[in-house]
């Protein structure tokens, strides 16, 4: 791959994204924009009824934030009418045929210029109802592709997963292989799993609580157990893992001879450098552990010590796509995964988040809300889930109880206090649950379809500006001086 061909590549290309509202979607929009200006132009799918409800939400979750203020300042008086001259919002639902678009003769008009489709939507959650998790991440993503399938100037679909698709890996040591999933395929191998008998089971569960007249809550609250209960029962540890796996299953399967590539990020953080370090919105994986600890809120982290905790950049990530999208254009390639991780070449522990997250916090502590700074201790590392249980019984659950017993016998408080406390246990511990596969993640990703791919671009990606090597990552410089800062500006605002 002629690395001249990178941005001339995009020059009168129209792309077709969904998720727009995403964050790894704003970050590639806005380097879309930035870096390549020629580009014809980009529909955004946006999860709206209407065309207004759409337009307000791209302004106010998209083009308004920090993110895009580089091209704000690079365009100038411009940036509204360059912005215009770009976008087209698309009010539509990927979880519908055709994203439920009712205007015929746009719909005609997508079909037939669009030349790249980016599937971006993503129910994240990691116990998001099962029906809404189905919904945008298995079905979502068989209806893009079928969307992109109908357009006919279409060069390549590109589906963004994530790497743990795996499952959870708890025994030894493994590799995980950049390999597609077959459809039906499990992680038992005592299980074959059927997609349409999923959605038919879903579909009798909700019929079943409604001619129960169970509420909304009730029936949000029994979705996001049964998602867990049936990702489970295939061997995935959660809902999002499991219905992203789905998804895959559906685009492989269906993908007949469109050229397909499906991108792996791992946990993504905050950007490195593009278009300036620290950029971050709402809290990833490992960042609510970090924001609670710098808060005062939390005192132990769970995990083994030597645990790698595979992040990975968002900009990193963006441009992995934007050179895979040059590279396997109108051909259908051979290794089409690609894990944009840093597990194998540049691992990161748990231990070292702990160390540098008290050094930061010691140095740049934060302040309560009176102003005074807050002193964090050096962090316990719990490092088993039994021991955590039992941390949490000694410290929490049985002084709890002596005051309850106390309560009971002097009428001293009230009781919802302790009602309160008690929940505030059992959804800590449910956090711990849903988080403990990463926390004690055995595995390693292997990235060789992504390293052929850099090799592929030779040796001008900084220049290029789209340098997507983990090896470049100095973990300590990067947490102290980008990512801690950038979490505090962005998520502790």
């Amino acid at each position: 791959m002629e690395s001249e061909r990178k941005p001339e590549f995009f020059k009168g290309k129209t792309i077709l994204m969904t998720g727009t509202t995403g964050f790894l979607a704003k970050v590639f929009l806005e380097k879309i924009l930035r870096t390549q200006p020629e580009v014809k132009r980009l529909y955004l799918v946006v999860r709206a009824e209407n065309i207004d409800l759409a337009s307000k939400r791209f302004q106010n979750e998209v083009i308004v934030t920090d993110l895009f203020r580089v091209l704000r300042d690079q365009c100038g008086q411009d940036f509204d009418s360059f912005i215009s001259s770009k976008i087209v919002v698309i009010p539509g639902d990927v979880s519908l045929l055709n994203f439920g678009l009712k205007d015929e003769k746009l719909k005609s008009k997508m079909l037939e210029e669009i030349n790249v489709v980016v599937n971006f939507a993503a129910s994240t959650k990691f116990d998001e109802r099962f029906d809404i998790s189905m919904g945008v991440n298995t079905m979502g993503a068989l209806h893009v592709l079928n969307f992109a399938k109908n357009c006919r100037q279409i060069k390549l679909f590109v589906h963004t997963s994530t790497a743990y698709v795996c499952g959870e890996i708890k025994d030894k040591k493994i590799i995980v292989q950049e390999k597609p999933f077959e459809m039906g395929e499990t992680l038992k191998e005592t299980s074959k799993l059927d997609i349409t008998a999923e959605m038919n089971l879903l579909k009798k569960k909700i019929d079943e609580l409604r001619s129960e007249n169970a509420n909304e809550n009730t029936i949000k609250y029994v979705m996001k157990d049964y998602g867990i209960e049936r990702a489970k029962f295939y061997g995935w540890p959660n809902t999002y893992t499991f219905t992203k796996a789905m998804g895959e299953m559906q685009v492989v399967h269906h993908k007949d001879n469109l050229p397909l590539i499906i991108i792996r990020p791992t946990m993504v953080t905050s950007t490195l450098k593009d278009p300036f370090p620290g950029w971050i919105e709402g809290l990833r994986t490992l960042d609510s552990i970090i924001c609670s600890y710098g808060q005062g809120k939390l005192t132990t982290f769970l995990g083994h010590p030597k645990t790698i905790l595979d992040t990975i950049p968002a900009d990193l990530v963006v441009n992995c796509m934007m050179t895979a999208i040059v590279g396997c254009s109108n051909e259908a390639p051979k290794n089409f995964i690609y894990h944009v991780s840093s597990s194998l070449s540049n691992p990161f522990r748990i231990a070292d988040v702990r160390d540098l997250c008290y050094i930061y916090f010691t140095k740049f502590p934060n302040q309560n809300k009176i102003g005074n700074p807050i002193t964090v201790p050096k962090p316990n590392l719990i490092s088993s889930r039994t021991a955590f249980d039992i941390h949490m019984t000694l410290r929490y659950v049985l002084p709890l109880k002596v005051l309850n017993l106390v309560n009971k016998a002097f009428c001293q408080c009230s009781r919802d206090v302790y009602d309160d406390s008690f929940k505030k246990i059992k959804r800590v511990t449910r956090l711990v649950e849903l988080y403990k596969p990463y926390l004690f993640f055995k595995g390693v990703f292997d990235d060789s379809n992504t390293q052929n791919l850099r090799r592929a671009t030779g040796n001008n990606m900084e220049v290029d500006g789209l340098d997507f090597d983990p090896d470049s990552i100095d973990w300590k410089d990067y947490m102290m001086n980008t990512h801690i800062p950038g979490l505090v500006k962005y998520a502790l605002k």
